[in-house]
């Protein structure tokens, strides 16, 4: 075997090393850039059994025995969520008085805290309205009133970012002190019927690792129209419009799985040819 037969030979060996090499880091990237990239500390499904949605967060069952568990939820079809986490707004907790959790946070860093809730039983606002305390002193979410949100039977989160420093709790510009390796969330009873959550979650993150619930329908249209409307002055007086309806026709119309799997899907089709053209070499 001549000099420059070897010389090649080492060539395509490394050339298909570095195929191989590049395949594997592109389609880790693909993979990686598909998944939330925050570290979920805790996670609970209110009043219901363990799951795990499709972002890959782990849910604990809800061994609590403050208040009343409940899976009335289960009758409706909740909307603005895939049907794989329906469960997650289906079943919740409430309690006839102030209620909550506590949650394993203590480190330094930044940490949000997002929390579902699904008006399941009412059918008008001013019905339930409570606010939501972080540590014992921050209300982090005043005068909730679930179904003003978002209407009946669809899924609403409560995202709350906060930071931990030396032993101490920021948020919303205020400070508190933390004891021991917990802190609170409460569920505040007010005057209008029972304080109540769907699920919880907390994670060591920012916002933008937070995976978000489709908008509502209409709501971007309306932001179109506002805009519209700053820009060309009407010559009329403006009438005053009503809110779009939470309700959506078609309760897949949010599925958001095809997205989240497309990163997938281009991964392995990047993949495979390149596995076919080095079996060629």
């Amino acid at each position: 075997m001549s000099f420059a037969v070897v010389i090649r030979s080492i060539f395509s060996l490394a050339c298909r090393q570095r195929l191989v090499v590049f395949a594997f880091v592109f389609s880790i990237s693909l993979l990686l850039n598909s998944v939330n990239a925050g570290e979920v500390l805790w996670a609970i499904n209110c009043g219901g059994d363990e799951h795990t949605d499709v972002h890959g967060i782990h849910y604990e069952a809800d061994s609590s025995d403050i208040g009343v568990e409940s899976d009335h939820g289960k009758s409706l079809m909740i909307q603005r969520v895939v049907p794989q986490d329906q469960i997650l707004y289906q079943t919740e907790r409430y309690h006839k008085s102030t209620f909550g959790y506590d949650m394993p946070v203590h480190r330094d860093g930044e940490y949000v805290v997002v929390i579902k809730f699904s008006e399941v039983w009412f059918t008008a606002p001013n019905q339930k309205v409570f606010d939501v305390v972080l540590n014992g002193e921050h209300t982090v979410v005043s005068e909730l009133d679930i179904f003003a949100k978002v209407g009946r039977g669809v899924a609403h989160d409560e995202i709350v970012p906060f930071t931990i420093r030396n032993g101490k709790l920021k948020v919303n510009g205020e400070t508190s002190q933390i004891d021991g390796n917990e802190i609170s969330i409460e569920f505040i009873k007010g005057d209008l019927d029972n304080p109540k959550v769907n699920a919880i979650y907390v994670m060591k993150g920012t916002l933008d690792e937070v995976p978000k619930l489709p908008a509502m329908p209409g709501s971007e249209a309306s932001e179109e129209e506002d805009d519209e409307d700053e820009e060309v002055p009407s010559a009329k007086p403006s009438k005053s419009r009503k809110p779009s309806g939470p309700k959506i026709k078609d309760p897949y119309a949010a599925d958001d799985t095809p997205a989240m799997l497309l990163p997938v899907f281009v991964a392995i089709g990047a993949f495979i040819p390149l596995l076919y053209c080095l079996c060629k070499l």
